[in-house]
C-alpha cells in the first residue's frame, strides 16, 4: 500500500489527524521524547508506512504542525481547522468532500427561492413599502388583501391586534422586530413602528375614470404636472380625502404609493385613486368633452380666486412650487384664477395651494 493510500478512508477521500495540543506542549518538554518519535518515524518511511496512520504510533507535535501547514485543507487566509470540526473533540478528522457548487448569479436578488430571478423582479417592482400607523391602519381597513408581509414593533401590536388575527388567519407573515430592524425593513427612520410591504395600485386612465364617474352630478379632479416631492404628494392626498376629491391625475400613478407620501396622507391615500396621464393636454380635452371644468393657478395673472365660480365638476390643474404651468396647459385652462395674499413672500406651497382651492370648490358645491 502506498503512502497516498494510507491517508485515505474507506469512501476514498482524504483523511487528515490531528494531534491532541496538550500532547504537543507534552513532546516540546522531552526532547528525548521527540528523538524517539523521529527515530520511529524514519522507521516506518523505511517499512513504507504513514507516520499519520491511524493505527500505528502518534506522530510528533512537530510533524503534526507540519501535516496542518502542508494540509491541502489549512484556511491559510484564517489559520482555522477547516470546517466541520467538533469543538469538544481532542482528536479531529476531516474528510475533504467535492468543490462547493457554483453559486448562480441572480443580479444581486439574495436568498434560497426557486423562484426564477426574473420573475422575483418584476414581483418586486409591483410592490412597495408604506408605514405609519395612521397609513397602515387605513391601508388594513379598505384594502387589506394588498398586505404582502409587515414589520411591527412590540409597542404598536396592541392597537393592531386585528391585523395580526387576519394575517396569521391568512398566512400573511409578519415580524414583530426592535427598531432599526423596522429601519431597515422600512427604508426610513420615521416608519411610526410598522411597515407593511404591499401590492401597487393600478392606476386608470382617462377614459376608464371618465366612465367610472359618469353618473355623478358634483366631481372635483386634481391635476398634476411635474409634482413629485412625496411630502407634498401625501399632504394633497390627505386635503383631497377631506373634501371629498376622488382622483389625482399624474404622470406616474406608483408615486402616490411610496411610502413617505401614503404616511405623509395620513390615511387619506386609502380614499383618493390615481388616474396615469400620458399625455396631459389630450387627458384635459378629454374631461372638457365630458363637461368638466378645466382651473389652473396662474400666480397674479389670474382671477382672484374668491370671485370665482367653482363647478361642480371640476378639474383643478396645479404645478410644482417654483415651475410654472407649462404655455400649453395654461392656454388649455377655462378659467385661471389667483390666491391673493400679502405679497410678502412669492408663492405658496403646491399643497397649500392645492388646500386652498379645494376648500373653496367644497364650499361652493357643499356649503
Amino acid at each position: 500500500m502506498s503512502d497516498n493510500d494510507s491517508l485515505k478512508g474507506k469512501n476514498g477521500k482524504v483523511r487528515v489527524m490531528y494531534v491532541r495540543k496538550e500532547e504537543e506542549q507534552e513532546q516540546a518538554r522531552r526532547p528525548s521524547s521527540r528523538a524517539s518519535a523521529d527515530d520511529r518515524r524514519g522507521d516506518q518511511r523505511s517499512e513504507g508506512r504513514s507516520p499519520w496512520n491511524t493505527s500505528g504510533d502518534r506522530a510528533s507535535g512537530e510533524v503534526s504542525r507540519r501535516a496542518r501547514q502542508d494540509s491541502p485543507f489549512r484556511d491559510d487566509s484564517t489559520g482555522r481547522r477547516p470546517r466541520g470540526d467538533a469543538p469538544d473533540s481532542p482528536w479531529k478528522t476531516f474528510y475533504a468532500g467535492d468543490d462547493d457548487a457554483t453559486v448562480p448569479d441572480h443580479g444581486g436578488i439574495s436568498g434560497k427561492s426557486q423562484i426564477d430571478p426574473e420573475q422575483l423582479r418584476r414581483q418586486r417592482a409591483e410592490e412597495t413599502r408604506v408605514y405609519g400607523e395612521n397609513a397602515c391602519q387605513a391601508l388594513f381597513r379598505n384594502r387589506p388583501d394588498a398586505i404582502v408581509r409587515a414589520w411591527f414593533e412590540q409597542s404598536v401590536t396592541p392597537r393592531f391586534r386585528d391585523a395580526l388575527r387576519w394575517m396569521a388567519a391568512n398566512r400573511k407573515a409578519y415580524h414583530v422586530v426592535e427598531y432599526d430592524e423596522l429601519a431597515k425593513a422600512s427604508g426610513t427612520e420615521h416608519h411610526g413602528g410598522v411597515c407593511f410591504l404591499i401590492k401597487k395600485r393600478a392606476g386608470l386612465d382617462a377614459d376608464g375614470y371618465l366612465a367610472s364617474a359618469a353618473a355623478q352630478q358634483q366631481d372635483c379632479v386634481l391635476a398634476l404636472e411635474q409634482v413629485s416631492n412625496p411630502h407634498n404628494l401625501g399632504a394633497m392626498l390627505r386635503s383631497c380625502a377631506h373634501f371629498g376629491v376622488n382622483s389625482v391625475m399624474v404622470s406616474d400613478s406608483a408615486l402616490l404609493d411610496s411610502g413617505a407620501a401614503v404616511r405623509t396622507a395620513e390615511g387619506g391615500a386609502e380614499h383618493v385613486k390615481a388616474i396615469k396621464c400620458d399625455d396631459v393636454l389630450q387627458d384635459l380635452q378629454r374631461f372638457q368633452r365630458a363637461g368638466y371644468t378645466v382651473v389652473t393657478l396662474a400666480g397674479n395673472s389670474g382671477t382672484s380666486l374668491s370671485t370665482v365660480k367653482m363647478p361642480a365638476r371640476t378639474v383643478l390643474v396645479l404645478g410644482e412650487e417654483g415651475s410654472a404651468l407649462s404655455e400649453a396647459v395654461l392656454s388649455q385652462a377655462d378659467i385661471a384664477v389667483t390666491i391673493n395674499g400679502s405679497g410678502r413672500v412669492p408663492s405658496l406651497n403646491v399643497s397649500v395651494s392645492a388646500g386652498i382651492l379645494l376648500a373653496e370648490w367644497w364650499r361652493q358645491n357643499h356649503g
